[in-house]
């Protein structure tokens, strides 16, 4: 298309970018092929006062649009006209255009297309065309420019046309039984427009036919208030109608049944509603079997067919083929006799209603006498009764008003006791094979009266819990949609935009914790809003902080869904919750969770597996690893660990942080000392975990230990950082700074010891900012930064100097003398390390003497002085002994005897050009280029 109205005015191949022009292609193309006077386009830009030169002006326009159109065009014609649509023709202007080149044409041909169609009860067409004529718009008809009044009259009628296309398509794919694909779009229209009943009506009867009826009745009250306070009437006769009927249960406005049952019915003369009406009609041609929700045949005697009463399966379904498969044979198995109760469990929003919704529809030949699901929770998300689950159950087998003669169960008057009721429900369906869905169980102790009732039927049976203490069951396990089925979910919910953008698809998965329910959120969400990117929608979720909120659209919460699993578990068991909150990602050990509870080792794990049972905390099963067994948070679980630590915890969250830092610290210092003993670093009171020791925490592999915990730890340094401990915080930088350098890890080193150094500055802490410059010097200097390095170490330096640490002051000089040794100025760097061999023995610092004699052997051995490299090496040797250095020890040994290998091999000429180990570990090459200077 070249033109576009139906959002801001556009056309191709360029728009003119002044308001006015863009305002008379507008009148000229909402009134194309239809000659349009000058006086009505003067009147739309100017209104009553016109300029006097307003002809002469409008000319100019019409030129300039004139040579924006032809710049699509080769330019043929445009002498003789016939390559341009826009045409002078008394008293004013033509605008050709064709039929598939102004997106208004095109969305008025497929809203007659889907209009047709839904005439003729085609739904499945009829919901097609009027999806493709919305997804036509961009915006606000004739958005981007000013209205006069033959614009402000088009757009007017253009966005009623939308309204209207809208609502048909949605009254087309409620005939087709998708509500509850609906109630998300529902949702944020009728807050959108809250004064339009039809879409009211629209949501009522897809919340109604999910299952949700006090939803669906609280839709009406808002309604109500919002056309009482707006408008000082009171709802029209179809919407107070409806209200009646839910309130009724009608039965005609149920759409529950399996794939037998998906085809909608008609109204009473057998033809559908007319366009303006919602599709609430009763269905007289029922499309449910005997014994579906209107409860069985109407009378005595026993059904004539089998009791269906599920939802429908969701239409789009995405992914869980392994899963469907498991869940397949092991129904199989049940409905052979065995182990007869499949438990679904998983994490809130992981789709087990849904899984167990199509298990059953699929199901339909195993299980002939019948399959109903019944919701174990109320409409406030809280555990309903054994009994009461047993009569929904008993009324659902029968229906409201049936009596069943051969069974002698009169549904309308059922017991209350929960025996009576059991006993009932078992004479219901002994012998009978039937399937039940117990959907959502919040305890054993809800659901064992219940299955003790059905003895001879298959249960389903759905929980955020393990319910490991359900005996003789099978089970299966829910987990996150893979990356490839969660971006598949998105693209199938969010429409085009989402396909298009599959980068920000991707992204918008992962942020979402490939959690099935965010990702329907999140879908749902963009396909609300017009306006919205892929894009847009994932920079809006990136922020941990307000991730949660950002997956809310109506009644869809991903949050309060996920709070309801929440305060499912104790008290003992949430406060446990929030405490993990600060736990690092992705994963942390049974150690650090005990460190954040500020408890006992074994109360902990207690507490952690409480969390895994109820889905609130994963197990992670890490062979190999110091802690073969290490637990994390879903992303979004963790989310909302974080707000309910805000916000009802807010004191004691900081002082977890302090408690998993300085077990952190324990452990680091700790395993540091294993790798480099005698290593300088600042001093914070660590504090071992209760009951576990820094030995055991590590054990005997230091570096592992450093491997495995080096994102922990890093958290940990920022969050040390964030709660303002800022000796911790610096701390704890100094002790990875050792696995940082040996590692290689630049990026860790430098951002942890970034935030320890804007935490000295704070504090005032003139040690500590010295600590980190000299740390932050020798990455510098491993970076070959040596202009970097050499600033660090003298600034650095002189806060040693200031602090009145000259030994700390004299290694400084050492490590600037490397940076001057490796940009190959050996003269420089040899007077640097004589000084710092001065200092050194001046304040007694035998291991500073060591570092200062290893750089003389070094430039001695540089200028071919290899005899005098060799006795200061010795030297280095005998102090670092003396320090109780074994590792300067054995390197200053191992670097005496490569050389004593060279020059005994008549290599001496060659001994000059080796390449050099500086430092324990770490290697000097010699360059033939010049030397790399710092920027």
């Amino acid at each position: 298309m070249r033109y576009r109205v139906l959002g801001p005015v556009h056309m191709t191949p360029r728009t003119p970018s002044a308001a006015k022009p863009r305002a008379v292609l507008a009148t000229l193309l909402v009134r194309r092929d239809t000659v349009v006077s000058t006086h009505t386009l003067i009147d739309e830009l100017w209104g009553a006062e016109p300029p006097r030169t307003a002809t002469t002006t409008l000319q100019v326009y019409v030129s300039q649009l004139r040579k924006a159109l032809l710049e699509g065009t080769d330019g043929a014609g445009a002498d003789t006209g016939t390559a341009q649509p826009l045409l002078t023709r008394p008293p004013g202007y033509l605008m050709r255009v064709g039929p598939e080149e102004l997106d208004l044409a095109v969305f008025e041909s497929l809203r007659a297309e889907g209009r047709a169609a839904y005439g003729r009860g085609e739904y499945e067409a009829a919901s097609r065309a009027l999806g493709r004529a919305l997804g036509l718009w961009t915006g606000p008809a004739l958005s981007g420019i000013a209205h006069g009044p033959s614009l402000e009259t088009s757009a007017i009628r253009l966005n009623e046309l939308r309204a209207e296309v809208l609502e048909q398509r949605i009254s087309a794919d409620l005939r087709l039984g998708l509500h509850q694909e609906l109630v998300g779009e529902l949702m944020a229209l009728a807050h959108e427009h809250p004064l339009r009943e039809t879409l009211h009506c629209h949501l009522m009867v897809a919340l109604y036919r999910s299952g949700r009826q006090s939803d669906a009745l609280q839709v009406y009250q808002q309604a109500r208030r919002s056309l009482v306070e707006e408008l000082g009437v009171e709802p029209g006769p179809v919407l107070s109608r409806l209200q009646e009927r839910i309130l009724a249960s009608d039965p005609s406005l149920a759409r529950y049944g399996g794939p037998e049952r998906r085809l909608v019915g008609v109204g009473g003369s057998g033809h559908p509603p007319a366009d303006t009406q919602p599709d609430t009609q009763p269905d007289t041609q029922r499309d449910a079997a005997p014994g579906g929700p209107a409860g069985g045949s109407g009378g005595g005697g026993r059904a004539a067919g089998p009791t269906v009463w599920l939802p429908p399966a969701v239409a789009d379904f995405t992914g869980r083929e392994d899963q469907l498969a498991v869940g397949e044979r092991l129904l199989a198995d049940t409905a052979a006799g065995r182990n007869r109760v499949l438990v679904v469990s998983g994490r809130a929003g992981a789709g087990k209603t849904a899984l167990a919704v199509r298990l059953a529809h699929g199901a339909a030949d195993r299980f002939p006498d019948g399959r109903i699901l019944v919701t174990l929770r109320d409409a406030g998300g809280r555990a309903v009764e054994p009994r009461t689950a047993m009569a929904t159950l008993l009324r659902r087998l029968r229906g409201p008003r049936a009596t069943d003669v051969a069974d002698d169960v009169d549904t309308t008057a059922l017991p209350s006791s929960e025996a009576e009721l059991a006993e009932l429900l078992h004479r219901r369906t002994e012998g009978r094979r039937t399937l039940v869905v117990l959907d959502d169980a919040v305890s054993e102790a809800q659901v064992r009266p219940v299955l003790s009732a059905l003895p001879d039927s298959t249960v389903v049976l759905t929980s955020r819990q393990m319910l490991g203490a359900l005996e003789s069951v099978r089970r299966l396990s829910l987990d996150v949609l893979s990356a490839a089925e969660a971006e598949a979910l998105l693209a199938a919910c969010g429409g085009q935009r989402m396909r298009d953008d599959a980068e920000a698809a991707a992204e918008i998965a992962r942020l979402c914790g490939r959690l099935p329910l965010a990702l329907r959120v999140a879908a749902a969400g963009l396909a609300a809003r017009p306006h919205w990117t892929a894009a847009e929608l994932a920079r809006r979720l990136r922020d941990e902080r307000t991730r949660l909120a950002a997956l809310a659209l109506g009644d869809l919460d991903v949050r309060s869904t996920l709070l309801t699993a929440y305060h499912d578990v104790d008290e003992e068991t949430r406060h446990a919750f929030r405490m993990l909150a600060p736990a690092p990602l992705p994963d942390f050990a049974p150690w650090a969770a005990t460190a954040l509870l500020g408890t006992d080792p074994a109360r902990a794990e207690r507490l952690t597996e409480r969390l895994v049972q109820a889905h609130l905390l994963e197990a992670r099963r890490r062979p190999g690893r110091l802690a073969p067994v290490r637990y994390g948070f879903h992303a979004l679980l963790r989310s909302l660990a974080l707000d309910v630590l805000a916000e009802e915890s807010p004191q004691q969250g900081p002082a977890a942080v302090a408690r998993l830092c300085r077990a952190y610290l324990a452990a680091a210092r700790y395993a540091d000392a294993q790798l480099a003993p005698g290593r300088d670093r600042l001093t914070h009171d660590a504090e071992p975990v209760a009951g576990i020791s820094p030995e055991e925490m590590v054990g005997r592999a230091p570096l592992r230990w450093f491997q495995e915990e080096s994102a922990g730890l890093a958290e940990a340094v920022r969050q040390a950082h964030a709660a303002g401990l800022w000796s911790l915080c610096c701390a704890l930088a100094s002790a990875a700074s050792g696995y940082y350098e040996a590692g290689a890890l630049w990026d860790e080193w430098e951002s942890t010891h970034d935030l320890a150094l804007d935490a000295a500055r704070t504090a005032g802490d003139v040690h500590a900012q010295a600590v980190i410059l000299r740390s932050l010097g020798d990455l510098a200097w491993q970076r070959h930064r040596t202009g970097q390095a050499v600033d660090r170490y003298r600034l650095a330096g002189d806060l040693f100097t200031r602090h009145g640490d000259r030994a700390a002051a004299g290694r400084c000089l050492s490590a600037e003398a490397d940076a001057l040794l490796a940009r190959g100025q050996l003269a420089r760097a040899g007077r640097g390390y004589a000084r710092a061999l001065s200092v050194s023995r001046l304040v007694d610092d035998v291991r500073g003497a060591a570092e200062s004699l290893r750089g003389l052997a070094l430039v001695a051995q540089r200028e071919g002085r290899h005899e005098e490299a060799l006795a200061r090496l010795g030297a280095c040797e005998g102090a670092a002994r003396r320090a109780g250095d074994h590792r300067w020890t054995e390197y200053a040994r191992r670097t005496a005897l490569a050389l004593r290998l060279a020059l005994g091999s008549g290599q001496s000429a060659a001994a000059a050009s080796l390449p050099l180990e500086v430092r324990p570990g770490v290697w000097l090459f010699p360059s033939t280029r010049p030397p790399r200077q710092a920027a």
